[in-house]
């Protein structure tokens, strides 16, 4: 069997997947492109392989219906907005991810996020090296209401690292939300728009469903305070990027700090916002739990040629979100 592995970097760091797959006698091909791949590219690449060990390129209806010899994708990360998982069910491919892996990275950048818009380092950064001199003033976490949309494996990490920073006043929403993590970290379950109107921060950590696409749009943003910090490090598509720029644009909002975009790589009108911190889809991107993700997809491959019992495969209610369009 041939396993086409089209997220890069890919054992770049930690050799192990890629010794797994040769102690197995694996063939394997890296993407050629050493980049995130269109769909053309895709398709063009895919026919001759077995297995797919994925990014964040889209693995649609077209790619699979040229993929006549797949049986298998094992997504690196946990977002499944990329994968049509309803057309893998009926062409029986087999589904799984590494849904924990990226969780302690993604959590952490998202508090150096609060830190770095709260303190507008990275606005003095950008001015330093144009041989400006200025000091701004800023707040400190313990001083502003932080309003987390999202409490699944990611938003769990925030509320975690947010414990030491002298107890924020915390708003939390999702679909459900357990008791235990209200009481656990004195947080108040809130409305977006109660989030949208009260926060001095919000950062999201949703799925992208045809429910949180351009979740977040004009009229939200300015239900915001004039100087508040909106963070994206979930999925890019969930803020209409359009209205950011025009509601920045405008002077409303004191931050911005986006990591997924609509179009990757990015090169759309944000970047003309000095405020509004950009980063290359990186959440996830710290050494352990890259690692992490790329080891626990290729041993999931393994298990799979192997005709041992997959650990990671995607769970039925995944399917039921995009059978139901949500």
């Amino acid at each position: 069997m041939k396993v086409l592995i089209t997220t890069v970097p890919f054992g770049d760091k930690d050799r192990t997947p890629l010794d797994l797959l040769e102690s197995n006698n694996i063939e394997y091909v890296i993407n050629p492109l050493n980049k995130k791949l269109t769909e053309d590219e895709l398709m063009e690449l895919v026919p001759p392989f077995d297995i797919i060990i994925a990014g964040t390129e889209q693995i649609s209806d077209k790619v699979m219906e040229k993929a006549g010899n797949l049986k298998m994708i094992s997504r690196v990360g946990i977002g499944l907005d990329s994968v049509d998982l309803l057309v893998a069910e009926k062409r029986n491919i087999q589904v799984s991810y590494t849904p924990d892996a990226p969780a302690p990275a993604v959590s952490e950048l998202t508090i150096g996020m609060m830190l770095t818009l709260l303190r507008s380092a990275h606005v003095s950064n950008s001015q330093m090296h144009l041989g400006k001199w200025y000091r701004f003033f800023g707040r400190r976490l313990s001083e502003v209401t932080i309003g987390i949309i999202g409490i699944g494996r990611i938003g769990k990490g925030v509320l975690e690292h947010l414990q030491g920073f002298g107890n924020p006043k915390i708003l939390v929403n999702d679909i459900s939300i357990e008791d235990d993590i209200i009481k656990k970290f004195n947080v108040e379950w809130s409305s977006k728009e109660k989030i949208y109107k009260h926060s001095d921060i919000v950062t999201l950590h949703l799925p992208l469903t045809g429910q949180t696409k351009d979740m977040i749009k004009k009229d939200h943003l300015l239900s915001m305070k004039t100087d508040a910090i909106i963070i994206n490090t979930s999925r890019g598509g969930i803020i209409n990027e359009s209205d950011l720029y025009e509601v920045m644009q405008s002077g409303h909002l004191s931050g911005a700090a986006i990591d997924v975009f609509d179009n990757e790589p990015y090169n759309g009108d944000l970047k003309d916002i000095e405020r509004c911190l950009l980063t290359a889809h990186m959440g996830s991107m710290s050494v352990d739990c890259r690692a992490r993700m790329e080891i626990e997809a290729t041993e999931e491959v393994v298990r799979f040629l192997t005709d041992k019992t997959l650990k990671g495969l995607v769970p039925e209610e995944e399917y039921e979100v995009q059978r139901q369009g949500l």
